[in-house]
């Protein structure tokens, strides 16, 4: 501030904060403003953040576990359909959908029918984990969100689309078992070889309206292997879902 020739007030003024609070900022150094605040203080004296708040720089640098964190969304209709189309396409060996309807796929990515037989003709392997359209978490689970498109329909619909695909080695999907449904219905996890995008469901709120973790692994046992291995019990004990009911046309 000497060098800046500015007073605490004066930078104050610079940063939209009260004179007291930069006095503070000045006593205390373990104290680190808000991010807005300091982009700010550090434009008004002309010197970076590294110099005023190293601790607030070294925070953010991932070095644990948290690096498996690529992105997070509060929501997950604010993840652009952009970015699920370039991990799809990106993924060569495995794709595994064990969202409880996944029936936004077939909304949100063109020719998904098109792109998911090219991937199944390229040797990748396409999982999808459903929730049973049948099942009582399925009408519980409708009854909470009360929409006109139930549950049961997204689930047929999903259903339909796979039957357009035809009868392909590397094409699987199951129900997930009664018992895990209560689970299933609550966490989404969409794989797409190294990368993951998870969604734990809100209370009373449907998919597109709750927060979205977007995962790359990089070490044994971290979140996305926690994840992973989730929705991979889930599958283990998952009825197979036969060719004749991925026809079924929605009810």
């Amino acid at each position: 501030m000497q060098a800046a020739n500015l007073s605490p007030r004066q930078l104050a003024v610079r940063v939209g904060v009260s004179g007291k609070t930069v006095e503070r900022w000045v006593a205390d150094a373990e104290l680190i403003p808000h991010a807005r605040n300091r982009e700010d203080a550090c434009t008004a004296l002309g010197v970076d953040k590294e110099m005023l708040w190293p601790k607030a720089v070294k925070e953010r640098i991932k070095i644990g576990g948290d690096r498996e964190i690529v992105q997070s969304y509060p929501y997950r209709s604010s993840c652009p359909s952009t970015a699920w189309g370039e991990l799809i396409a990106n993924a060569t060996r495995e794709l595994f959908f064990a969202g409880y309807t996944n029936y936004f796929l077939w909304l949100d990515q063109p020719a998904f029918v098109s792109t998911l037989r090219q991937k199944l003709d390229s040797g990748c392997r396409v999982r999808f984990l459903l929730g049973d359209p049948e099942g009582e978490v399925t009408r519980n689970r409708e009854q909470i969100e009360d929409v006109a498109l139930t549950v049961s329909t997204r689930i047929r619909i999903t259903l339909e689309h796979l039957g357009k695909l035809g009868s392909h080695e590397g094409l699987e999907a199951r129900f997930s078992a009664p018992g895990d449904a209560v689970n299933h219905v609550s966490l989404s996890v969409f794989r797409f070889d190294d990368d993951a995008l998870v969604t734990p469901h809100l209370a009373r709120l449907v998919g597109h309206d709750s927060p979205l973790l977007h995962l790359r692994r990089y070490v044994d046992g971290g979140m996305f292997a926690r994840f992973s291995d989730h929705s991979e019990e889930l599958w283990s004990r998952g009825t197979p879902i036969e060719q004749g009911q991925l026809n079924q046309r929605q009810r």
